[in-house]
C-alpha cells in the first residue's frame, strides 16, 4: 500500500512557542550572523564557497528533518539554525555581491514572504503552526521561515545603514518592537499568527545586531568577543536549552491521540 501524498503525521513537527522556543530563536539567529561571518571572513572562505557549503550542510538536515515524523528537538533545532545561516547568506551574496541594494531586496523578500502566506492559506485554509502535520504543510512552514530569515536580514542591514544607530541601540530597538507586539497581541487583540510571524522576523535583526554587539571590535562599537567566542557561547546555550527540551518534553504539541484521549477523559 503507497503512502498518501500528503501524510497526516502522529504529531505537530513544530514546538510550542513557549519562553525557550523564543530563547532559542534568538540565538539562532545571533549564530546565523556570526558563523556566517566566521566563515566568510575569518576562515577567509568568501561568501560564494561558505554560501555553497553551508546550503549543502543545510539540505542534508533539512531533508532529515522533512522525513521524520515527529519533533525532535536537537534535529529541528539544528535546522533552524542552518536555515539561519544559509538566509543570511543568501542577503549577503544579494548585496556584497550582486549589488542589489537593501531596500530592494527588502521589498522583494517582504513580498516573497506575503505570497507564501497567501498560498499557503489558500491550498490548507489555515496558517497555525500548531498543526504542522502533513509533510504539505510543514513544506510551506519552512519556505516561511527561509523567507523570514532572508526578510530579516535585509530589514535589519537597512534600518542599521539608514539610522546608523550602533548595535547596543539596535538591541534596543529591535527588543522594544517585539514587547510592542507581545502587547499588540495581549491588549489590543492582535491575531496569535499575525503576532507570532512579525515577531518571528523581528527576532531575526535582533540576534543580528546581538551578535554583532558581542563579536566586532570595540572600536566599532562592539564588545570585542569575536566571533569564534560568541558563536561557540550561543551554540553551547542552545545545546544546554535543546538537551532540557529533549529531556523535559516540554514545547511539544501533544498528539491527536493524545488529544483525543484528553477529550475522553474530560468527557468521564
Amino acid at each position: 500500500m503507497t503512502e498518501p501524498s500528503h501524510p497526516v503525521l502522529r504529531e505537530n513537527k513544530v514546538p510550542e512557542p513557549t519562553a525557550s522556543f523564543w530563547a532559542i530563536k534568538i540565538l539562532a539567529t545571533t549564530v546565523g550572523e556570526t558563523a556566517a561571518d566566521l566563515l566568510a571572513s575569518s576562515l577567509h572562505l568568501g561568501t560564494q564557497v561558505t554560501s555553497v557549503v553551508m546550503a549543502a550542510v543545510f539540505l542534508l538536515v533539512f531533508v532529515a528533518q522533512f522525513r521524520s515524523r515527529r519533533y525532535i528537538p536537537a534535529l529541528y533545532w539544528l535546522t533552524v539554525v542552518l536555515i539561519s545561516v544559509v538566509g543570511t547568506l543568501i542577503t549577503d551574496n544579494l548585496t556584497d555581491g550582486l549589488g542589489v541594494p537593501l531596500v530592494v531586496s527588502t521589498v522583494v523578500f517582504g513580498i516573497a514572504l506575503i505570497a507564501t502566506f497567501a498560498v499557503w492559506y489558500r491550498v490548507e485554509r489555515t496558517l497555525s503552526i500548531h498543526d504542522i502535520v502533513t509533510r504539505r504543510r510543514e513544506a510551506f512552514y519552512w519556505l516561511a521561515v527561509l523567507f523570514t530569515f532572508a526578510l530579516g536580514t535585509a530589514a535589519g542591514d537597512l534600518v542599521a545603514e539608514q539610522l546608523d544607530l550602533g548595535y547596543l541601540v539596535s538591541v534596543g530597538v529591535f527588543a522594544a518592537a517585539i514587547a510592542l507586539v507581545a502587547v499588540a497581541h495581549s491588549v489590543f487583540r492582535l491575531g496569535p499568527i499575525v503576532a507570532f510571524w512579525i515577531a518571528y522576523v523581528l527576532t531575526r535583526p535582533l540576534g543580528a545586531s546581538l551578535g554583532d554587539l558581542l563579536s566586532q571590535p570595540t572600536s566599532d562599537g562592539g564588545l570585542g568577543l569575536g566571533t569564534i567566542v560568541t558563536s561557540l557561547i550561543f551554540l553551547a546555550a542552545i545545546v544546554a536549552l535543546v538537551v532540557y527540551l529533549t529531556i523535559t518534553g516540554r514545547g511539544r504539541t501533544p498528539s491527536v491521540e493524545d488529544r483525543l484521549d484528553e477529550g475522553e477523559r474530560v468527557a468521564a
